[in-house]
């Protein structure tokens, strides 16, 4: 009862902020800003520490046991699996709606608009940023796969200590400091039905402002499309093949899917994703705990898909022919790509970017996406959590 009443209380939120939202009012939109840049700041300062802390207990508790080896293949199988299926979905959409090319007067104007200073970063400079050299930069640029990083090889440099008082003295501080964090955000979800109405209220200021798909119709309905069949149809179809009910764990996951649609961080979204899974879906906190913090970091079906219809459509508008074997490779790389992507705003469209500058392509047409953007980014992050949650769910019940 507690939980329906609390995703009733959530969707009232939701549609007192669009009914705010379309109002139109400058002072309004500008307070739903200011609560929701709070709301976010706050969620992804709880993150980065969930991140670290959930990652090093369950490796503690666990240590090198057979269980732990299993939970970790199992959660990276349904990750590569969910992941790859998104990124071939996407190249099947492509290949039947077919988007056309844009005018190069439409792609020169679009340069203008792209972010400076992002599209020189290669790849290798993007997997290297992910090696710490220092213990706090870390968190404090919140790089997520450098805290992955760091938390796996505490944790299992914990599991290799012999017991003794220091190492309990260590693993007790770390699960009390984990306890008070989980008591510090089941307080923030408590106060979050205000923090929704800013973020559906500025959703909607933003919609009514513009945010219109014009030109690139056809390119959009690609991503959009990809993502809806994502999310409708394949996680639900991987959900079957395991005996769990899909409508049942997607009402369960319901808060942790409307968190990440507003604020399009599936990092800043995980205390809701680790809460609803452990207290509305009854999956193990020992499993929650480990899966959801890698699945946050890794897990990106909607970046890949963007990743790859984006990296083809720049290709094609280049004069670039796009041979099957082409495709087959970029299918691989958009995969790759995003599992080494940051679970952050905008995250994607930056490393794509920075991915199809190394392909010689005509980038100009990412100033014209990045209008769009904040709706691609929102769906496709939605899509992300959901999948994360598909991830925990399949991995509980098979462990």
């Amino acid at each position: 009862m507690n939980n329906k009443r609390q995703l009733f209380l959530w969707i009232g939120a939701l549609i007192a902020g669009a009914a705010l939202g379309m109002l139109g009012l400058q002072w309004i939109n500008a307070i739903a800003d200011f609560v929701a840049t709070i709301y976010t700041r706050l969620f992804r300062l709880l993150a980065v520490p969930t991140i670290a802390l959930a990652v090093i207990t369950t490796l503690a508790s666990f240590g090198t046991q057979k269980e732990t080896g299993k939970i970790f293949r199992r959660t990276l199988f349904y990750t590569l699996s969910t992941t790859f299926a998104a990124a071939i979905v996407g190249v099947v959409l492509y290949l039947y709606i077919a988007p056309g090319n844009l005018p190069e007067e439409l792609i020169s104007k679009g340069t203008t608009d792209v972010p400076q200073n992002l599209g020189t970063l290669s790849y290798s400079e993007h997997i290297l940023g992910v090696v710490p050299d220092n213990i706090i930069r870390p968190f404090l640029e919140g790089n997520v796969l450098s805290i992955l990083l760091l938390a796996f090889a505490i944790g299992y440099a914990l599991t290799k200590m012999p017991d003794s008082e220091p190492k309990a003295v260590v693993v007790k501080g770390i699960q009390g400091l984990q306890e008070l964090l989980f008591t510090l955000i089941r307080g923030l979800i408590w106060t979050l039905p205000l923090g929704i109405v800013a973020f559906s209220a500025q959703l909607t200021a933003q919609v009514s402002g513009g945010m219109a798909f014009d030109s690139i119709g056809k390119y959009v309905a690609v991503i959009i499309g990809g993502n809806v069949v994502q999310f409708f149809v394949v996680l639900p179809l991987f959900l079957l093949s395991r005996g769990i009910n899909p409508l049942k764990t997607l009402s369960q996951m319901m808060p942790a899917v409307l968190m990440a649609l507003f604020t399009k961080s599936s990092a800043a979204t995980l205390p809701v994703t680790m809460q609803s899974a452990e207290q509305r879906m009854g999956v193990s906190p020992r499993i929650s705990r480990f899966v959801l913090p890698i699945c946050t970091t890794i897990n990106m079906n909607g970046c890949a898909a963007f990743i790859l219809v984006t990296s083809l459509w720049l290709m094609q508008n280049g004069g670039i022919e796009l041979t099957w074997q082409t495709i087959l490779l970029w299918v691989f790389l958009s995969v790759f790509s995003a599992v080494g992507n940051a679970g952050v705003p905008m995250g994607c469209y930056f490393l794509t970017l920075s991915l199809a500058a190394g392909t010689g392509a005509p980038i100009g047409i990412m100033g014209i996406i990045l209008p769009i953007y904040t709706i691609i980014d929102m769906i496709e992050t939605a899509e992300n959590v959901w999948s994360d949650s598909c991830v925990c769910a399949m991995t509980n019940r098979d462990c």
